[in-house]
């Protein structure tokens, strides 16, 4: 039976993301909405569900998009979960992954077919491939060492070539050929995996060779992978969209326009990351982001302006010479880029080059002609490494982009100036002011190359590089900016009311290098710099020699926002907010070595690699790795971490504070708030796979997860008071300590109130007679209605057990 279809354009009042794998299936999903029914919100959140490559994790490695994944249960476990969330009032919403498919030619049919019957296939069109390049012959970098070396551990077996648990399908009439000339005749070549660096002729996800990009951009290719997703959101059994990484495309807002026509108009929002006032093209038709930009100011909102500088001063002292490569967050982000493209993109820069090659050497205009390929490449790279953004699109502004002083800086690279001029003949064919054949798939490649340069630049590398206060270091962050005002965290809330009101908003996800808990743990560092400084000079003396200070300040960092080992619950059991863990009976020590210990050192390791400074995924340096591990188990893992451990004791009050004030915020600021699984009540998670644990409901109920629950089902209840038409309105408190809340009103109807940077009000003597001008009417805590209060209310009054209060307007005050 066909779950009832849901109004097409129904926009949810919140999401929760469920993270599906092989250990967390449909059924185990289906068994967990009862649960998740109380929590208050309106919609399940699905990672991919089209089959993937087996034993998948995350399911964004595709591999056929007609078929519901078996290993979850198949369409009929999809269904059956659509119907018990629809008996539960659910909906469901599903991530798609339109970007890229896995390399996996044992699996991916597509891609088999295509190495079987090479550009001549009907799928050859799917995949974004130069088969100008390789001598029209698709590289597969998947050999463990040089040709020469591997031969030897190939085998051709009647139609198909192994290689380990590799196959690959064989050209027609070359299956009796000796083993060299069998390779030479396919139409794929494989290589050894070095290679992919340099040679690849396939468009890939960032630098991962293992996800090609798809070109969806081709309708009959976008027909084909959207198929059953479209059927199923037409059936009923989906009633919304997350498109993940749109960045990648070839024309995003082409492809944006084409399915929402398909969809009907359903809710759908993008993992679009915007810079730090960067909007979101208006001409997208999607009810917005998924929510990167409000974390950024969520967190932001927490930071002491003035503690962050000083941690940034003893960040460069304590970090040293490798503080100084690291110790300005906007030279570091260029330094990183300048090493992406030089390594782990510069297949992708050829191919941007060869594509400018021809556009100019092809251009009409002669003034665009007799460009060397060296003049052209070294155009690219240093406009490149200059964007502040992700990409330019055909719907906005190219300039605003690729500016005219990126340009002016980029022409004093060269030292001749009629060279120079390549230059400006780039930017030209950008802006569209200059054209030929090929300009329009220059243009597409040049932005899908900005954009896998901004993600893995920033993101993957100076994220790890520049590291004063990790807190910071999240997508769509700023850190080099990383306070937010409370002036500007309005100002925000305001401009999404305005434009994208059923936009999305997150603190964790499956992508957070540390969750929204941890996050709020480290921003107190901001109100305390010199007792951290302190705090560090002391586990320095103690501990361990280090393998260089900037992994140690990271390492140090870390174990702080991790905290003690009775937050090891990354799966979803509840080990007690800050300040109950010792009534829970799972209070533990951050010096657990099973524990923190365990799950600091794969995060650490990643950190070292990404950073790429004295190791990487690559070029792995044993010694130096084995040295960052030893670090952990007996730094941070070991004894010293109780000193740490003893800070984050101290500062629990602060902790709790802003973990509620983030949490609240959130789940009442304009958008539709989606909830990673188990962020309802206390969360502290690091990356992947740290974060990707196997969902499991949570045992008992904690201040966070009744605050959590009681804001959720507010926003279910009152929908209008959370919708497109419901008013923003900043409220602002009189008195000594005013600058420490952060209040607003929704409709009229909803005040929420939270405490800000709390330590350096306890220090200021607390909130005195500061009081809080409430809207009209009679209110009443939704936690405790027996609460109430109108006009000038006291804050310290106001807050009472909590140092957040969400109220309710329940009437007209007295006398009114």
């Amino acid at each position: 039976m066909t779950p009832e279809r849901p109004d097409p354009v129904a926009v949810p009042t919140a999401t929760y993301r469920l993270q599906l794998q092989p250990e967390f299936p449909f059924a185990a999903a289906e068994a967990a909405v009862p649960y998740l029914a109380s929590l208050g919100v309106s919609h399940l959140h699905l990672s991919p569900v089209l089959e993937a490559v087996p034993g998948s994790l995350h399911g964004y490695d595709v591999v056929d998009h007609a078929r519901v994944r078996e290993e979850l249960g198949g369409e009929a476990g999809l269904r059956s979960l659509a119907r018990a969330a629809r008996e539960h009032g659910l909906g469901l919403v599903a991530d798609i992954v339109p970007n890229h498919m896995a390399m996996a030619p044992r699996h991916n049919r597509a891609l088999w077919e295509v190495l079987r019957e090479g550009p001549d296939s009907p799928y050859a069109r799917w995949f974004d491939i130069d088969w100008r390049a390789q001598d029209g012959r698709l590289l597969l970098p998947v050999l463990g060492g040089p040709l020469g070396t591997e031969l030897g551990r190939l085998e051709a077996d009647g139609d198909v070539l192994r290689y380990y648990d590799h196959a690959f399908p064989l050209r027609e009439g070359t299956g009796k050929l000796p083993l060299p000339e069998l390779l030479d005749a396919q139409w794929y070549r494989l290589g050894w995996w070095r290679l992919a660096r340099t040679e690849l002729n396939y468009r890939r996800f960032f630098s991962i060779s293992e996800l090609i990009g798809v070109r969806v951009e081709d309708p009959e290719v976008f027909d084909a992978t959207h198929r059953t997703i479209l059927r199923l959101l037409h059936e009923g059994v989906l009633d919304g969209l997350r498109v993940d990484h749109p960045d990648g495309l070839a024309d995003p807002d082409a492809y944006l326009r084409r399915l929402h026509e398909a969809t009907g108009g359903r809710w759908t929002v993008v993992e679009k990351i915007l810079a730090d006032g960067e909007p979101l093209p208006a001409a997208w038709p999607v009810a917005g982001t998924t929510g990167y930009d409000a974390l950024r100011q969520l967190d932001g909102v927490f930071v002491d302006p003035a503690g962050a500088g000083e941690l940034l001063g003893q960040f460069r002292r304590f970090a040293g010479p490798q503080g100084d490569r690291g110790g300005h967050w906007e030279s570091t982000v260029r330094r990183a880029a300048y090493k992406v493209l030089t390594h782990e993109l510069a297949a992708e820069v050829d191919r941007l080059t060869r594509a400018a090659d021809r556009v100019c050497a092809a251009a009409p205009d002669p003034a665009l002609r007799d460009r060397a390929p060296w003049a052209l490449r070294t155009a690219l790279r240093e406009l490149l490494v200059r964007m502040e953004v992700y990409r330019p699109y055909t719907s906005t502004d190219a300039s605003l982009v690729v500016t005219g002083e990126a340009a002016a800086e980029a022409r004093q690279v060269f030292t001749v100036p009629e060279e120079a001029a390549a230059v400006d003949a780039v930017r030209d064919l950008l802006l569209g002011r200059a054209d030929g054949p090929g300009a329009g798939e220059f243009r597409a490649r040049f932005a899908q190359t900005a954009s896998a340069l901004r993600a893995k630049s920033v993101e993957d590398t100076a994220f790890y590089r520049y590291v004063p206060l990790l807190s910071a270091n999240e997508v769509g962050g700023d850190p080099g900016r990383p306070a937010v005002s409370p002036e500007d965290f309005h100002a925000y809330c305001a401009r999404v009311q305005r434009d994208w009101p059923a936009t999305g908003t997150v603190l964790s996800t499956h992508d957070t290098k540390r969750s929204g808990d941890v996050r709020a743990a480290l921003a107190v560092l901001t109100e305390c710099p010199r007792r951290w400084g302190d705090v560090l000079a002391e586990v320095t003396r103690v501990g361990p020699g280090v393998p260089d200070p900037l992994l140690a300040w990271a390492a140090w960092q870390t174990a702080f926002g991790l905290g003690p080992a009775a937050g090891d619950t990354g799966d979803s059991g509840d080990a007690g907010d800050a300040g109950d863990a010792e009534d829970s009976g799972e209070a533990g020590d951050i010096g657990d070595v099973e524990g923190v210990g365990e799950r600091l050192g794969g995060a650490l390791l990643k950190h070292v690699r990404e950073a790429g400074l004295h190791t990487s995924w690559t070029e792995q340096d044993p010694a130096y790795e084995d040295a960052v591990a030893a670090f952990v188990r007996e730094g941070p893992g070991g004894a010293p971490g109780r000193l740490i451990g003893d800070l984050r004791d101290d500062l629990a009050p602060q902790v709790r504070a802003n973990m509620l004030g983030a949490a609240l915020l959130q789940l009442t600021m304009p958008g539709v708030p989606d909830l990673y699984q188990g962020t309802e009540g206390e969360y502290r998670a690091l990356v992947d796979p740290d974060n990707r644990r196997p969902f499991a409901p949570r045992r008992a109920p904690s201040e966070k997860s009744s605050l959590t629950g009681a804001a959720l089902k507010l926003r279910r209840r009152r929908p209008d008071v959370f919708g497109d038409r419901s008013a923003y309105t900043p409220l602002t408190a009189e008195g000594p300590a005013a600058a420490h809340l952060l209040a607003f009103a929704r409709a009229g109807e909803v005040v929420t109130a939270v405490t800000r940077l709390s330590l350096r009000l306890a220090e200021q003597g607390g909130w005195q007679d500061t009081r809080l001008e409430l809207p009209p009417g009679r209110w009443s805590d939704v936690l405790a209605p027996e609460r109430e209060f109108t006009g000038h209310a006291r804050v310290a009054e106001l807050f009472g057990p909590l140092p957040v209060v969400l109220l309710e307007r329940t009437g007209e005050a007295d006398g009114n």
